[in-house]
């Protein structure tokens, strides 16, 4: 097969679209019945959204948890494969089901919009990396991935080598009164990656100074480690 006659503008009816960190967002409209019992996310949904990416996993979570907020729609599975095309932490794939095809494929479009938006709080530098998320009203998706308390408050950081994660864990707890989610580390609820991950909920607007200060803290770590990170978008928080 000649791959150079395969044109790089996509038409196939699975097809929405892409964002940021290589990030793919497909439909399955009917997906074959034997090949549904095997992923184990239940048979309720024949109509599926796939949303998968190379690197950066918080920042396409939550873009999928307001996307399925906003649509009839429902996460199935979210896994974090080993990838990061190289750096120390995860991508993604994530798994929705919904009953409409219209409805699954505006859920995955508006999730690869957000992603877009969330990318803008990924550091990715020679020496590392650095993720943060911020949601003031978590939904499913964030409750499946990091044990988020729906309708509270959620931040996420992730720091690269993972001592600077850690660092960043611990000035986040210190700033403000927030509570522990899901503390994650290269053998401990991660793919074995050079991380240390920590999730919280809490109020608001303490859940967001949390994360502030971890940002802050763990920029001056990661540059002090010899040069500056790319941001493949704005920062939002």
């Amino acid at each position: 097969m000649n791959v150079h006659s395969i044109s790089t503008k996509c038409t196939r009816t699975e097809f929405v679209g892409t964002a940021v960190l290589d990030t793919i967002g497909l439909v399955i409209s009917g997906v074959d019945d034997t090949l549904l019992k095997e992923m184990n996310i239940g048979t309720h949904y024949h109509t599926l959204g796939l949303f998968s990416s190379r690197t950066g996993a918080a920042g396409q979570i939550t873009a999928v948890d307001d996307a399925v907020k906003a649509t009839g729609t429902e996460v199935l599975s979210i896994e974090f494969p080993r990838d990061t095309k190289g750096w120390g932490g995860h991508g993604n794939y994530i798994v929705i089901g919904g009953n409409d095809v219209s409805d699954v494929r505006h859920a995955i479009s508006l999730a690869l919009e957000l992603t877009n938006k969330y990318a803008g709080e990924l550091y990715i530098s020679e020496s590392g990396h650095l993720e943060f998320a911020f949601s003031a009203n978590a939904g499913g998706a964030l409750a499946m991935a990091f044990n988020a308390v729906p309708g509270e408050a959620f931040g996420f950081m992730a720091g690269s080598p993972a001592a600077i994660g850690l660092v960043m864990a611990d000035t986040a707890m210190k700033a403000s009164a927030v509570h522990i989610t899901r503390y994650m580390t290269p053998s401990v609820g991660t793919s074995h990656s050079n991380e240390v991950i920590l999730a919280i909920s809490g109020d608001a607007s303490a859940v967001k100074e949390a994360v502030l200060q971890a940002r802050q803290t763990g920029l001056e770590l990661l540059i002090g480690m010899g040069s500056y990170p790319e941001i493949p978008g704005e920062p939002y928080l």
